[in-house]
């Protein structure tokens, strides 16, 4: 099972933004810094929640602030922006089985079906934390 580095890499953009994003102009070069992530790769995280709604960016002098609400961004959107197919590919199911063996003739759909339950759980989770929650958690930490 797997969820890109990508998505934790959002959650962290995100935590540093709100936190500085009024005082400070917030650039892929600044998060690049703070996350350890390439500048290119942070661009294209940024790039993907500001298509998403997430995130407002500055033309021309750059910046990025919050554009909705903390309790409107849950883990689930972060993921699905960054990788809009993740769940799909959270769980794979091997390619070619045999169609001569009774096993392999059905194992796809024994699989699909079980797969399609935890999608599901995880989606639910994921919907469940949203980054004021997150937020929270940080400031305690701090």
């Amino acid at each position: 099972m797997h969820i890109s580095t990508k998505c934790s890499v959002a959650i962290h953009c995100l935590v540093f933004i709100y936190e500085y994003g009024e005082s400070k102009k917030v650039t892929s070069e600044l998060l690049s810094l703070s996350t350890g992530v390439n500048p290119v790769t942070i661009r294209n995280i940024v790039s993907a929640l500001k298509k998403d709604g997430i995130l407002s960016v500055k033309f021309g002098t750059g910046g990025a602030t919050l554009n909705c609400p903390l309790d409107e961004i849950t883990l689930y959107r972060i993921c699905k922006a960054i990788e809009p197919d993740f769940l799909s590919k959270l769980i794979g199911i091997h390619a070619a089985p045999s169609r001569l063996c009774p096993v392999g003739r059905s194992i796809h759909n024994i699989l699909d079906t079980s797969y399609q339950n935890v999608r599901a759980d995880l989606q639910e989770s994921l919907q469940s934390i949203n980054m004021e929650e997150i937020m929270n958690k940080y400031h305690n930490l701090s």
